[in-house]
C-alpha cells in the first residue's frame, strides 16, 4: 500500500505543469512536499482558533460562554471570506509604493493555480492563500479576549471585520508583502509583531474605551472575578501549542527539513521555558503556584519566539522563552494595577511579549544584518498605526452603534441578553444587580481560589 501511494505521488508530481517549477530548480518532489507540508500547517493554524475559543471560555464566566463562542466562530468565517475578497490582495499587492497597494478584487490566478512568481515555484497560489488566510482572523481573536464580557456583539462584529480586512492586511504588507519595513531590514519571521502585537494593540484600544467589567475594581481596589473552567482553559493552551507547530513551521514556506525542524525545536523550547518561568515567578510573587499564569507563560514563550524562530539557536530560544514567561506575570499585575481590565491576559501575552520577541531578534539573531534599532523602528511603526486605527474604529462604532452592553445585561450575562440561551444549565443571575450597583459583588461560596491573573499582590 505504501509503495503504491509513493508511486502515485511521484507520478502526480511529474505531471505538474512546468510553470510551477521556476528557474530556481525546484524539483517535482520538492514542489509536492512543500505544498503538502504547507497545507498541513494551514490545518494546524486553523486548530488554533479552537484553542483561542476554549481558552477564552475557560478564563471568563460561564454566563458569557455562548457569546464568546459565537464571536470566535464569526471571526473565523468572516475573516476567511474578507481575506479572499480584499485582504489577500492588500497584503500581497505585488509591485507597490511600500505603504499601500492593491492587486485586485478576489483571489484569481491561472487555471491551475500554479502561477505564483513570488514563490519561486515552491508552492501554488492556492496553497499560499489557504495558509495566509488561516492567520488573518487571529488578530481579531486576540481582541475578543480583552474585551470579553461587556462589549455589544454587533459592535464587535463590525470592528473585527474592518480590523481584519484593512488594518491587519495593510500592516502585513509593510513586511511580508515587500513594503517599506521589509526594505529597511525589519524582520518578523511568523508574526510576533505582524499578528500578535497588531492584535494586542487593538485589544489595548478596546479595553481602554470599554473600561473594566462591573465589580472588577470596587472602591479603588481589585475584586477578583473567578474563572469558570480551568480544564477548558488548559485544553485551549495545549491546542494553541499544537497549532503553533504549523504557525511557525509552515512559515518556512517550504518543507526544507533542516530549517523546518530547527523552527519546530526553537518553538517548542521557548514554550516550555515560558511555562516554567511563569510558574515559578507567580509562585514566588503569590506564594502559591498559579495554573492560569503557567498557561499564559506557555503562550508568552510561543509569542516571544515567533519573530525569530528560524534565526536563533535552541539555547537562545530557551532564554527568549524564560524572559517572556517572567514578563507576562508582571505585565498582568501591571495592567490590573492601572485598572485596565483584560479578562484573559491577552494584552500581556500578545502585545507585551510580541514586542519582546520582535526586539529579541535584534539581540539573539545569528544573522548579523538584523539590527535592534531596525526592530525597534518596526515595533514603533506598527504600534502607532495599529493603535490609532483600532481606536478610530472603536470610537466610530461607539458613536454610531454603542460599544458596551447595559449594566443589567452585563450582570445577567451576555448569553441571555445577546443570544437568549445559555451554554450551561444554571439559574439566571439578575438578582445580583442590586449588589453590584451598591458596590458589593458576591463571591460564590464554592468558588475555587482565585488566579493571580486577577489578584495582584
Amino acid at each position: 500500500m505504501n509503495r503504491k501511494l509513493a508511486l502515485a505521488l511521484a507520478l502526480g508530481a511529474l505531471a505538474l505543469p512546468g510553470v510551477a517549477l521556476a528557474e530556481d530548480g525546484v524539483t517535482p518532489g520538492q514542489f509536492t512536499a512543500n505544498n503538502v507540508w504547507m497545507m498541513l500547517a494551514a490545518g494546524l493554524v486553523f486548530i488554533m482558533h479552537l484553542g483561542f475559543a476554549t481558552l477564552e471560555s475557560g478564563l471568563t464566566r460561564a454566563k458569557n460562554t455562548v457569546n464568546i463562542l459565537f464571536k470566535n466562530t464569526f471571526i473565523v468565517c468572516a475573516g476567511i471570506l474578507t481575506y479572499a475578497l480584499i485582504g489577500f490582495s492588500l497584503m500581497y499587492p505585488g509591485e507597490f509604493n511600500g505603504v499601500l497597494g492593491w492587486a485586485g478584487l478576489g483571489i484569481t490566478t491561472d487555471a491551475t493555480g500554479l502561477g505564483i512568481a513570488y514563490a519561486g515555484g515552491g508552492y501554488t497560489y492556492w496553497t499560499d492563500f489557504l495558509f495566509q488566510a488561516m492567520f488573518a482572523a487571529t488578530a481579531a481573536t486576540i481582541v475578543s479576549g480583552a474585551v470579553a464580557e461587556r462589549i455589544k456583539l454587533p459592535s464587535f462584529m463590525v470592528f473585527s471585520v474592518i480590523f481584519v480586512t484593512f488594518v491587519y492586511t495593510i500592516a502585513g504588507s509593510w513586511k511580508w508583502g515587500g513594503g517599506w519595513l521589509d526594505g529597511l531590514g525589519f524582520y518578523d519571521f511568523a508574526g510576533s509583531t505582524l499578528v500578535h502585537s497588531v492584535g494586542g494593540w487593538g485589544a489595548l484600544a478596546g479595553a481602554l474605551l470599554l473600561g473594566p467589567r462591573l465589580g472588577k475594581y470596587v472602591g479603588g481596589k481589585l475584586s477578583p472575578i473567578p474563572n469558570s473552567n480551568m480544564p477548558l482553559a488548559a485544553v485551549g493552551v495545549f491546542l494553541l501549542w499544537l497549532g503553533w507547530f504549523g504557525f511557525n513551521g509552515g512559515s518556512v514556506l517550504s518543507a526544507d527539513p533542516a530549517l523546518t525542524s530547527l523552527v519546530l525545536v526553537t518553538t517548542c523550547l521557548a514554550a516550555a521555558a515560558g511555562g516554567v518561568a511563569s510558574m515559578f515567578t507567580s509562585w514566588f510573587v503569590a506564594s502559591k503556584p498559579d495554573l492560569s499564569m503557567a498557561l499564559n507563560g506557555i503562550l508568552a514563550g510561543l509569542v516571544g519566539i515567533t519573530a525569530g524562530a528560524d534565526v536563533v539557536t535552541p539555547l537562545s530560544a530557551v532564554v527568549i522563552g524564560l524572559i517572556a514567561g517572567v514578563m507576562v506575570v508582571f505585565a498582568v499585575l501591571f495592567f490590573d494595577r492601572i485598572k485596565i481590565d483584560d479578562p484573559v491576559g491577552a494584552i500581556s501575552v500578545h502585545l507585551v511579549c510580541g514586542i519582546w520577541g520582535t526586539l529579541a531578534v535584534g539581540i539573539f539573531s545569528t544573522n548579523p544584518e538584523h539590527s535592534l534599532v531596525t526592530q525597534a523602528i518596526g515595533v514603533l511603526a506598527y504600534g502607532a498605526f495599529t493603535f490609532a486605527c483600532a481606536m478610530g474604529i472603536f470610537l466610530t462604532v461607539k458613536a454610531t452603534m454603542g460599544l458596551r452592553v447595559s449594566p443589567e445585561e452585563e450582570v445577567e450575562g451576555l448569553d441571555y441578553g445577546e443570544h437568549g440561551m445559555h451554554a450551561y444549565d444554571f439559574p439566571r443571575e439578575s438578582s445580583l444587580m442590586d449588589e453590584v450597583t451598591s458596590g458589593r459583588r458576591p463571591t460564590p461560596a464554592a468558588a475555587a481560589p482565585q488566579s493571580l491573573a486577577h489578584e495582584p499582590s
